[in-house]
């Protein structure tokens, strides 16, 4: 029994390479995937529901109170 084929998942459509450079953009590419990649069973925490947003100082006030609330603590 034969299987069907697939579809490439990468097609020149211009030029001729070599097969080194096109060994060269399959690495570049599985590169780039896999450093977005989160390890398994971990998810990325986003920065707006960490704990630490929730502890506030006390606003700035007087004069010039409105420039200080916008300078590093």
């Amino acid at each position: 029994m034969s299987t069907p084929q697939s579809q490439p998942h990468l097609r020149i459509v211009k030029g001729d390479p070599t097969t080194e450079e096109i060994a060269a953009l399959v690495a570049v590419l599985q590169a780039a995937a896999s450093a977005g990649a989160t390890p398994p069973g971990r998810r990325p925490v986003s920065e707006w529901a960490a704990p630490h947003r929730r502890l506030s100082t006390a606003l700035p006030s007087g004069p010039s109170g409105w420039r200080a609330s916008a300078m590093p603590r």
